[in-house]
């Protein structure tokens, strides 16, 4: 759990390195839902709301556990839910975005690209630094299924469209997504990315068939 001097100690921290008066969206990573019902962080943001210090609060939801947060939604406080959602990842679908678009709850949708496989770019005999942690999650078990998925999924691909545009254009159909965070290295993938929100809605029949890659995964090999 978050403590109340924790909170407003790196809250200020922010506002320092960043060199404004007010954060309009102060985040907190690796939520858990039993953390609910504390008082302290519950206080602590309220009062840095009161003192103007912070406009919205958001929670980042755990790796596929989409509805641990519905707890923390109940309190009225969270403005924002950070989840996983892509073309593998749907469950948000299910619960969250229903009750997000309920309580006019924003949603960032992260790892649009499920770190790399939904780029088209991994083979099974793709490899990583020894201190990478792609090594961890493309472990012997994530690696060879995450391929084959995203080959069966290339068949699917309309003509004149790559992968990556396909993954955040799948993400940018459904109204309760806010906004989408993908990883860019290069410039080239900066405007790329960027582009894509000027696109067309994907059309029904397209997205029928992406429902069909739908991923429900219980991994036992990877905790966030």
């Amino acid at each position: 759990m978050y403590p109340t001097d924790h909170i407003r100690e790196y809250t200020q921290r922010s506002l320092d390195n960043l060199g404004v008066s007010r954060i309009d969206l102060l985040q907190f990573h690796v939520w858990e839902d039993r953390w609910a019902t504390e008082e302290r962080w519950q206080e602590a943001i309220t009062q840095l709301k009161r003192e103007g210090l912070v406009d919205g609060v958001g929670i980042s939801v755990n790796r596929w556990e989409p509805t641990n947060c519905m707890a923390a939604l109940d309190t009225g406080l969270i403005d924002v839910i950070q989840a996983i959602y892509n073309i593998f990842d749907q469950a948000p679908e299910d619960d969250l975005f229903l009750r997000a678009q309920r309580d006019d709850i924003g949603i960032i949708a992260r790892v649009p690209f499920d770190e790399g496989s939904l780029t088209g770019t991994l083979t099974a005999d793709s490899t990583w630094p020894p201190e990478d942690w792609r090594n961890t999650y493309f472990g012997p078990e994530n690696l060879l299924p995450s391929v084959e998925r995203a080959e069966r999924l290339a068949a699917d691909l309309p003509d004149g469209m790559t992968m990556p545009e396909l993954a955040l254009r799948f993400i940018l159909h459904h109204s309760a997504v806010s906004t989408v965070i993908p990883g860019m290295r290069r410039l080239a993938h900066v405007r790329a990315n960027m582009a894509v929100s000027d696109r067309t809605p994907l059309e029904e029949k397209q997205l029928t068939r992406l429902r069909d890659h739908r991923w429900d995964r219980t991994p036992t090999w990877w905790s966030q």
